[in-house]
């Protein structure tokens, strides 16, 4: 469900990531929903909708950096979900795991520029926009800016 809804979405998924799309199947190694092994850099989560239990998306701390107590943030709601209020308690609930049980310091979030929805979302959770990189993603045959917003340890 994940797969065909999040990452076979190719227009929103190239916005999404800084990788470039690529078909995959499901039992492909490369499959960003497959089953692999812990690991001390990455944390996955499935967002799921206290109200219907309905699996929502999914979110994640990657690039966690246990020396300089930093990490980056990434959520992802499949479009029936999405313009519910869910993007900010989900950065809510990833910002409680990294700052509260992983000691992080920092979390820091990159988008779009025009991705409002998500920029909003962040800034109710806490997160201040911290800089514009201009010219920063290819994105669907042009260059785009992405801002970088941030929440440090409250």
């Amino acid at each position: 469900m994940l797969q065909a809804e999040l990452y076979d979405d190719v227009a929103a998924r190239v916005r999404a990531d800084t990788r470039p799309w690529v078909p995959l199947s499901l039992d492909s190694a490369a499959s960003p929903y497959r089953v692999d092994k812990p690991s001390d850099d990455v944390a996955f989560f499935s967002v799921v909708e206290i109200e219907s239990g309905h699996l929502a998306g999914e979110a994640l701390l990657w690039g966690i950096d246990l020396h300089n107590r930093l990490a980056h943030v990434g959520v992802s709601l499949r479009p029936g979900f999405r313009g519910r209020g869910l993007g900010t308690d989900v950065l809510r609930v990833l910002c409680r795991y990294g700052f509260g049980i992983r000691g992080l310091h920092r979390l820091q979030l990159e988008t779009l520029a025009d991705n409002h929805r998500m920029i909003e979302a962040a800034k109710r959770a806490g997160f201040d926009h911290e800089g514009t990189l201009r010219s920063a993603a290819w994105v669907d045959g042009g260059y785009k800016d992405e801002v970088i917003l941030g929440r440090l340890t409250p």
